[in-house]
């Protein structure tokens, strides 16, 4: 195809990137989406003086390349819309009319992404979202939000429903935006951009973080050394084992299992406040930089997180068990909030909600980084898509969490200790990198261009929940309302990181 291949982490000089026409743009992303080992990772423009020029990243999860190619279109053309062939780029084209008044004439869906300070039409707000809606006697509407009962971010649900059977799902979001992105350009002191990057979505610091350092480095054309990657790793796993523990105790109370509630509660505790001792943050913030480890490893925190490991998984692995045998809990979660995998691949989910519906999508095998490459990571994966299937990939990618880094504390302690003092770092000028992380919740992307100065000149942040808050919509159709907040919990998405 006409683009650039490259690798996750990769740094190329702005020229090298195909330039094509839109016409031609179209045709090689239609083609390219065709093809099931193929996804668009990111799809953003970056203003010129007077135009736009669009980058599409196309992660190729067979071959472990990304392709890069890009068009230059005047402000405010109309275009054909990619999203009419593939619906997957629905999202993308929405957020590119929203902020820069992009027009696709055939887009099936066109409506406000997030509510951007910036953003081209200024009469869109959120009193007049243009909310879907279907007529007929035997049908009501229920809203839910932006306000909640639970102690959770704003995002407002309309539901379409016949009697208690959810017809239609619309979610409404941008409640949570702060404009990170252009922040990062804002702020020209590089520990101000590491906070605003682990602060995309503040449970997965270790991810957004990671994703930055890692995107730094590669401007920078700095490698950091190999202990610094096995804590990295390390990291995002504890980060993973912590979430998935929390979101099981959080399954377990929407079904009344208070038992299991309790436990899941208690054991996050200990997981989180390792990520203290180690850096002084139970979230994990503070954990990653970039060019260095600002918090090492030590041989005491080694067998300090054996021994939380070792208590951990003895009633963890009780508990999970107990659970999952449970009558009350199996008739809950078994065959309720169904995404197929037709439905994932058409949406272009991503992460945990893509590998329970059988799409094995996930960074750390298709383009490795970090320590991945040495841990040989194969993706758990099931096949019926349902709120259980969702709850046995927590289940076992905990377990297989708990491996990971019980082998890399190992290594950890056997290493000498090194200076951890961060290099000089300077930006290459018109560059344009992009780094890929897999977050708890799936595939998170950072790219950014630089300047002729070497200044950062755009910052495209795209989390998970960008792909899969369609995921939810979709899963909740044919269900009884009154199973929303377990199929909402099954998936438990970013409400902040979708809104930036």
């Amino acid at each position: 195809m006409k683009a650039l291949s490259v690798k996750n982490g990769a740094c190329v000089a702005l020229i090298d990137i195909p330039l094509l026409s839109y016409d031609d743009f179209y045709a090689e992303i239609v083609e390219a989406l065709s093809d099931i080992n193929l996804h668009c990772v990111n799809y953003f423009a970056y203003p010129q003086s007077d135009s736009l020029r669009l980058y599409a990243c196309l992660a190729d999860d067979a071959q472990g390349d990304i392709h890069i190619l890009s068009c230059e279109v005047k402000k405010e053309a109309q275009l054909p819309a990619i999203s009419a062939k593939v619906h997957a780029m629905e999202r993308f084209e929405r957020e590119l009319n929203e902020n820069h008044g992009l027009r696709f004439l055939d887009h099936p869906w066109m409506k406000p992404v997030r509510y951007a300070h910036d953003r081209a039409d200024k009469t869109q707000v959120m009193d007049n979202y243009p909310f879907y809606s279907i007529k007929g006697e035997n049908l009501h509407e229920v809203g839910v939000g932006p306000i909640h009962a639970g102690i959770i971010e704003p995002g407002h649900f309309r539901f379409i429903c016949d009697g208690e059977k959810v017809l239609h799902l619309e979610i409404h979001l941008g409640y949570q935006h702060r404009d990170v992105e252009n922040l990062m350009l804002q702020k020209d002191k590089l520990i101000q951009r590491s906070l605003l990057a682990e602060s995309t979505a503040g449970d997965t610091a270790v991810g957004h973080g990671t994703a930055f350092a890692m995107l730094w480095e590669s401007l920078c054309g700095v490698e950091v050394s190999k202990r610094t990657q096995l804590e990295r790793t390390l990291a995002a796993e504890i980060e993973r084992i912590a979430i998935h523990t929390g979101d099981l105790s959080a399954l377990c109370g929407d079904v009344a299992y208070q038992l299991g509630n309790a436990v899941f509660g208690r054991l996050r505790t200990p997981i989180i406040n390792f990520m203290q001792e180690w850096c002084g943050n139970r979230l994990g913030k503070g954990c990653i930089r970039p060019g260095h480890s600002p918090y090492v490893f030590t041989p005491a925190l080694a067998d300090r997180l054996q021994v939380v490991l070792q208590a951990y998984e003895r009633d963890y692995l009780e508990m999970i068990a107990k659970t999952l045998t449970m009558p009350s809990v199996l008739a809950r979660f078994e065959r309720t909030g169904i995404l197929s995998r037709e439905q994932a691949v058409e949406i272009g989910a991503v992460g945990m909600a893509a590998r329970a519906s059988e799409l094995a999508r996930d960074i750390r095998s298709s383009h490795p980084y970090l320590a991945y490459p040495l841990l040989h990571h194969e993706s758990i994966t099931r096949r019926h898509g349902d709120v259980y299937s969702r709850t046995q990939i927590r289940r076992y990618e905990i377990v297989q969490s708990m491996t990971y880094a019980r082998q890399l504390a190992q290594q950890l302690k056997n290493m000498p200790l090194e200076d951890n003092a961060r290099p000089e770092m300077k930006p290459q000028a018109n560059c344009f990198s992009i780094m890929l992380t897999e977050g708890w919740r799936g595939e998170i992307c950072h790219c950014a261009i630089t300047d002729a100065e070497g200044k950062l000149a755009c910052y495209k942040i795209k989390d998970p929940s960008f792909h899969n808050w369609m995921a939810l919509a979709l899963a909740v159709r044919g269900n009884e309302i009154s199973d929303f907040p377990i199929c909402n919990k099954s998936f438990n998405l970013s409400y902040c990181g979708h809104d930036l």
